[in-house]
């Protein structure tokens, strides 16, 4: 089964209403609370939302109590759904429009079984969140064939051969089987095709070793970052003393510019820390290093120019 769909790190995006101010009085809107917070699975990837929730405190407003949310993240998917409208509206579209009979199933392996002489079959499951049912699909490799799917409480070997068994009395020959490793796949096909070669998918098991020493060197990064918080702190001080010296005019402006240069430094820092990656090939750990070594060139480079 693959894990978490093999899915990027969650985007963490807030949507706040398009509305700043009262539509009836023209305060300006306060927030009020968190309207709703979920994970929203999309044909891009996973959004962890937030929809913030915003109200108008003017006391002899007419509508004061109303809350206004953002649109744009009502419209991500259904309210009782974690899956954005994108992939509904493709779920339909897979179901309905290009639903293959038997007879042309058939006849599509035909042609892939005269181009390469055989079918390679795959299969594997995904599952949502932990405990929710698995969705596992059986397909063609050579063609891309879609052969069969179906939602599973369990997975059990006894459902999983129900599904392929099927497919093996269409009578194409099998050059062999493609999965992730799944212990019940792996003796489903076993017990239905004996002595057929399989192999496990090579992404799964190129990025187990590598991504364990990425994390590490993830985890060492962090926490040699920690020391920003120190910095900022150090920046706010500065920042209040620069504003107490305002009758000094030129020293406060040469020193706010210095300010602000420090904060968008520290801005870049701290945005590292949410770097997620794509593993195996786009590494973390790695992309938090390559990247805080182009912010440190950087800045040297301005501290050279203001010298």
């Amino acid at each position: 089964m693959l894990s978490k769909n093999r899915q990027e790190e969650n985007r963490k995006i807030y949507f706040r209403s398009e509305f700043t101010f009262c539509p009836h009085c023209e305060k300006k809107l306060q927030r009020a609370h968190t309207a709703w917070h979920k994970e929203i699975t999309t044909l891009n990837g996973v959004i962890e939302a937030w929809s913030i929730a915003y109200t108008c405190k003017n006391m002899i407003c007419s509508h004061k109590g109303i809350f206004y949310k953002s649109a744009e993240a009502e419209m991500l998917g259904m309210k009782q759904s974690s899956y954005g409208g994108d992939v509904l509206s493709l779920l339909g579209e897979l179901c309905f429009t290009p639903h293959m009979t038997v007879s042309e199933l058939t006849a599509a392996l035909h042609v892939t079984t005269e181009l390469n002489g055989s079918i390679l079959l795959s299969m594997h499951g995904v599952q949502q969140k932990k405990g929710n049912e698995t969705f596992y699909i059986l397909y063609e490799v050579f063609s891309g064939t879609v052969i069969a799917a179906k939602n599973m409480e369990s997975g059990t070997v006894a459902e999983l051969q129900a599904l392929i068994l099927p497919v093996i009395k269409l009578g194409f020959p099998i050059v062999g089987i493609v999965f992730d490793g799944q212990y019940s796949l792996r003796l489903a096909f076993e017990g239905l095709l004996p002595g057929l070669p399989y192999q496990y998918w090579q992404y799964r098991y190129i990025s187990t070793p590598i991504e364990g020493a990425d994390r590490k060197l993830k985890k060492r990064l962090k926490k040699n970052m920690r020391a920003i918080r120190d910095f900022e702190r150090k920046i706010g001080l500065i920042e209040k003393n620069i504003s107490k010296q305002s009758d000094e005019a030129d020293t406060s402006i040469g020193g706010m510019a210095e300010i602000k240069m420090a904060k968008k430094y520290t801005a870049a820092a701290r945005a590292l820390l949410l770097e997620g990656g794509d593993p195996p090939f786009n590494l973390p750990g790695m992309l938090i290093y390559e990247r805080a070594q182009a912010i440190q060139a950087s800045l040297s480079r301005y501290l050279v120019r203001s010298d």
